[in-house]
């Protein structure tokens, strides 16, 4: 069973991913959009809240630290 704050750190995680869809998808930027993805669908797969956010700040991190 999921508690309350996983189910809010997937909102977030969700919100912010959708903004690098959009800002991957605009700027043809194939790693703000990848990223964009797996933060939209991992929690679907992950479970666990230290887990989730982990998870979640490494794909954040992701575009920041691989520039092309």
């Amino acid at each position: 069973m999921t508690d309350s704050s996983e189910l809010l750190w997937g909102l977030l995680f969700g919100s912010i991913g959708v903004g690098y869809m959009i800002y991957g998808r605009r700027q043809r930027a194939l790693i703000p959009f990848i990223a964009g993805l797996g933060l939209v669908g991992f929690t679907y797969v992950v479970s666990g809240t230290l887990l989730t956010v982990t998870v979640g700040a490494a794909l954040i991190a992701l575009p920041i630290l691989v520039r092309r």
